[in-house]
């Protein structure tokens, strides 16, 4: 416990991560895979507010992109985010972790409504909530969502769990001469569009104070070792 850098932090995952090597859709290995690593943290001592996204089944701005109405896209996505949160759930309970699946519109049904004090309350008594359906808003990402939530639950950072290995000044898997920051300020995020989370995510977490740890989610360990202080991948922090 003494190790131990950050009491609550919020992770956020990709939906695509939860695909693995499929092109959409959800594989079950790969859920476990990080449900393994979330348990991890839980078990150093810190507690977990995880927000997911839905591009591995549906994104709205695609669907809006292809003439559907955007809003009408947004709610689709949405739910995508409940499929996958249901998804984590299960895998992380079969992982040992007590958990509880909140959703910003009502789901009574599957899920419990989005309630800050009973999500505090859940955080306390050791229990990972899961924040689905993002703000509950279209023309909002699970990015702005993520942010939103870790203010409301006081989390102390966000972990953005990624499949590279920190924030780069260009693509890494298309450029052999891209350059990786160890840390960079929220407005240099802003100003280069360097796509660590959507400017209003980030605007956010800058008001705020909020760092933002971008990591790569596909190395054993490295959830719980940036939870326990490890300086990995970037941070996204103040200067301004």
């Amino acid at each position: 416990m003494d190790k131990v850098r950050f009491s609550r932090v919020l992770i956020k995952l990709s939906g695509e991560a939860l695909a693995g090597e499929q092109e959409f859709g959800i594989d079950p290995e790969a859920i476990d895979r990080f449900s393994k690593e979330i348990a991890s943290v839980v078990s150093a001592g810190v507690q977990v507010v995880l927000v997911i996204g839905g591009g591995n089944i549906f994104r709205g701005l695609s669907g809006s992109a292809k003439g559907m109405d955007r809003a009408q896209a947004d709610y689709m996505g949405m739910l995508a985010t409940v499929m996958n949160g249901l998804a984590v759930q299960d895998s992380l309970e079969k992982n040992g972790c007590d958990t509880r699946v909140m959703t910003a519109f009502t789901m009574k049904e599957v899920a419990e409504p989005y309630i800050r004090r009973r999500a505090v309350r859940h955080l306390e008594k050791g229990r990972v909530v899961i924040c689905s359906a993002g703000t509950g808003n279209p023309y909002f990402t699970t990015d702005s969502a993520s942010t939103l939530r870790a203010l409301e639950l006081k989390c102390e950072a966000i972990l953005k769990a990624t499949k590279v290995d920190g924030v780069y000044d260009k693509d890494p898997v298309k450029f052999d001469d891209a350059v990786k920051y160890d840390t960079v300020t929220y407005l240099e995020a802003l100003e280069k569009r360097l796509g660590v989370m959507d400017s209003t995510a980030i605007s956010m977490a800058r008001d705020n104070n909020l760092p933002i740890i971008v990591f790569n989610m596909f190395k054993k360990g490295n959830m719980k070792r940036v939870a326990e202080g490890e300086h990995l991948g970037t941070t996204v922090q103040g200067g301004d």
